[in-house]
C-alpha cells in the first residue's frame, strides 16, 4: 500500500468475524420469546443490516411494531445474542485475523470502532483473547455516537495522526470519511463498495503495510 499508516482502527462484523449464523437464531428466539411475532431472522437479513446502529436496526427489522415496543425487542434480541455467542465454541472469525492482529499490535495501535451495542467488543475480545493487543475500543452502544463520531472520538483521545479505518460496507467508507481518515475495503465481508482508498481480499494483507 502506498499510504504508510501509523494506527489501524479495526470494524467487527464481516471484517473480524462473520457471527450471523449465531446472531440469526439467537434473535429468532428473543423476538418470538419477548415480542410474540413470528420472524424468521435469517444470516443473509443480517449481513444488510449489520454495521448500521442498534436503533435502526430494530426499525428495518421490526417496522411494524410499536416504537418502544420495536427498541424492547432489539434490547432482548442482543441480550439472547451475547449469551448464543457466549456459548459458542466455534472459531467464526476470518482466516488470519487472529495472527496478524498480533503480529500488527508489534508494530502500531490498533483499536476498534463499530455499531454494536455496549459489551459486543468485550466478548469479541474475551472470545479471541485478543484484549491485550487492542489499545482502545468504541461503539454505538457506549456513546450513542454514529461509527464516524466515535472513529473521530477514538483519533482524538489517542492523538493519532495517520489512522486508517478497516471495514466491509458503504456505511464503513462514509463513516471513515467522516472521520477524514483512509479506509481499506474488506472484500471478504458483507458489503459491496466502490471507491475505496485499498481494497484487501485477505486480513493478513495489512501486514504488507510496514
Amino acid at each position: 500500500m502506498k499510504y504508510k499508516f501509523n494506527s489501524l482502527i479495526l470494524d467487527v462484523d464481516g471484517t473480524l468475524w462473520d457471527s450471523t449464523g449465531i446472531v440469526a437464531s439467537a434473535w429468532t428466539r428473543a423476538i418470538w420469546d419477548c415480542g410474540n411475532i413470528r420472524i424468521n431472522v435469517t444470516p443473509d437479513m443480517l449481513k444488510n443490516l449489520f454495521g448500521k446502529t442498534m436503533t435502526v436496526i430494530a426499525d428495518l427489522l421490526l417496522p411494524e411494531v410499536e416504537e418502544k415496543k420495536r427498541y424492547e425487542i432489539m434490547e432482548w434480541c442482543c441480550r439472547y445474542e451475547h449469551e448464543a455467542l457466549e456459548k459458542d465454541e466455534c472459531n467464526i472469525c476470518y482466516p488470519n485475523v487472529i495472527e496478524t492482529i498480533k503480529e500488527l499490535s508489534k508494530r502500531l495501535p490498533v483499536f476498534i470502532v463499530s455499531n454494536c451495542q455496549s459489551g459486543y467488543i468485550e466478548l469479541f475480545l474475551k472470545k479471541t483473547n485478543l484484549k491485550e493487543y487492542i489499545t482502545d475500543f468504541e461503539c454505538f452502544g457506549n456513546t450513542g455516537k454514529s461509527k464516524g463520531e466515535n472513529i473521530k472520538l477514538i483519533i482524538e483521545r489517542n492523538h493519532l495522526e495517520n489512522p486508517v479505518y478497516v471495514g466491509d460496507t458503504t456505511g464503513d467508507k462514509e463513516s471513515a470519511a467522516y472521520g477524514g481518515i483512509p479506509f481499506i475495503y474488506a472484500a471478504y465481508g458483507f458489503g459491496n463498495v466502490e471507491g475505496a482508498d485499498y481494497t484487501i481480499n485477505d486480513f493478513k494483507e495489512l501486514l504488507i503495510n510496514p
